[in-house]
């Protein structure tokens, strides 16, 4: 079933996201698109009702005001003009809308129907899936996190066994990760599942990289070569699936928008890819990708399990990597997780996680002088991963996760939390 949409042209606001779900919230499909799109693309989109110019503090680019296509006017969609000067439009707004004239605008002007659900969304990616991938077969990136694991039961659904699923450990995985994605995947969802162990090929290539682009890039390149090597010994792969979300997207950089950062799976794909991609998530927020993993009927634990970045602990390693650091991070993150999990936090905290920094600071231990790393925790909540809170952790449960990592981790003398929002932090640290 087709979903009618309202187009957001990103003309320099810095409030797209905000627009964008507002709109999905009222249950009609909304999407962001460059400012520049001509109206021959716009066509190609389908059932769009209605546009919004959007306005903002980045509207000037190279010392040029960011413009639409004058045959955008003449379309025949409706438009409403954000903080942006236009004598074309049918509405014209100095500020956001509010929830009363979005709704005006969407339903009344627009005539747009409040069609969009996950039960909608899954159909239309299912036939999408089947007619781009044919009777061919998809080389899924699993790494078991939620990203991958609902595009890997959204693929099943689709395609069935034509999915091979792929799990590269590249030794910056959480304690225990690799042993977990195996038993629910191979042994509990029967997927088609190749495990590749590419711990050292990894840590090789990583060796003395300090720049977190250049890690991410790596990561991501280095992947798609293990992809194309177990490519190679099947037959009929033409496709990589992946687990790519609308933050990753938006981060990655847009026209009027500077790169937050690269993702692996955006910023990070070689120039020379042999794949075709098949990405059916890549519209949607967080929050909309775990609706569609229960819709799915993935369970519970699997669909609000921690978010996990790609190159995983390779960018909470900070700086260049090294082995010691990276035991310290993985065992540190370990207490956390346990300690969150006692506490009961895991069900109220949206992410939380340990990082460990590149330099080592003076301490104290058995009566001598110890210079050693330390561990900073991260504990934040949010909705769509585009802003995010500080969860206060009560006083007693940090001191607890303290106490054991100072004492049953290596090489750390010292614990710290980290108190800042986003923005202006973001959610990782590189």
């Amino acid at each position: 079933m087709k979903q009618d949409m309202i187009v957001i042209l990103d003309m320099g606001s810095t409030e797209n996201t905000v627009i964008a779900r507002e709109i999905r919230d009222m249950g009609v499909y909304s999407e962001i698109h460059p400012h520049d799109i001509t109206a021959e693309e716009l066509k190609k989109l389908d059932n769009v009702k209605g546009i919004i110019l959007n306005g903002g503090k980045n509207r000037i680019v190279d010392g040029a005001s960011v413009e639409i296509h004058p045959d955008l006017y003449d379309c025949g969609i409706p438009m409403m003009a954000v903080d942006h000067p236009t004598a074309k439009c049918d509405q014209k707004l100095d500020k956001l809308p509010d929830e009363k004239v979005l709704r005006q605008f969407v339903f009344n002007t627009c005539q747009a129907d409040p069609n969009w659900n996950m039960k909608n969304f899954i159909e239309d990616q299912v036939e999408l899936i089947k007619r781009q991938v044919g009777e061919k077969k998809v080389l899924l990136a699993l790494s078991g996190g939620v990203d991958s694991s609902v595009v890997a039961a959204l693929l099943l659904k689709a395609i069935g066994d034509q999915l091979v699923c792929v799990h590269v450990n590249h030794g910056l995985m959480r304690k225990n990760e690799s042993e977990s994605v195996i038993e629910v995947f191979r042994n509990q969802l029967h997927a088609n599942l190749i495990y590749v162990d590419a711990t050292e090929r990894f840590l090789t290539k990583l060796e003395n990289v300090a720049d977190p682009e250049q890690k991410r890039k790596i990561i991501g390149s280095e992947f798609i070569r293990v992809f194309e090597e177990e490519a190679r010994k099947l037959d009929g792969i033409e496709f990589l699936g992946q687990g790519t979300i609308y933050p990753d997207i938006i981060e990655s950089g847009t026209k009027t928008a500077k790169m937050v950062k690269s993702h692996h799976n955006v910023g990070g794909l070689p120039e020379d890819l042999q794949f075709d991609l098949v990405e059916p998530l890549k519209q949607l927020f967080k929050d909309e990708v775990r609706a569609c993993g229960v819709e799915l009927g993935l369970p519970h634990k699997m669909v609000y399990r921690q978010p996990f970045p790609g190159p995983g602990l390779g960018v909470r390693c900070l700086g260049a990597i090294t082995r010691d650091r990276l035991t310290a991070v993985r065992e540190a993150d370990a207490i956390l997780r346990e300690e969150f999990e006692k506490a009961g936090l895991d069900k109220k905290v949206w992410q939380y996680f340990t990082v460990v920094p590149d330099f080592k600071s003076v301490g104290v231990r058995n009566n001598a002088r110890t210079f050693e790393y330390m561990v900073i925790i991260r504990a934040i909540n949010t909705i769509d991963a585009m802003s995010a809170t500080i969860e206060k952790v009560d006083w007693d449960i940090l001191q607890k996760i303290t106490e054991r990592i100072l004492t049953e981790v290596e090489n750390v003398n010292r614990v710290c939390y980290d108190m800042s929002p986003k923005p202006p932090a973001t959610i990782e640290f590189e």
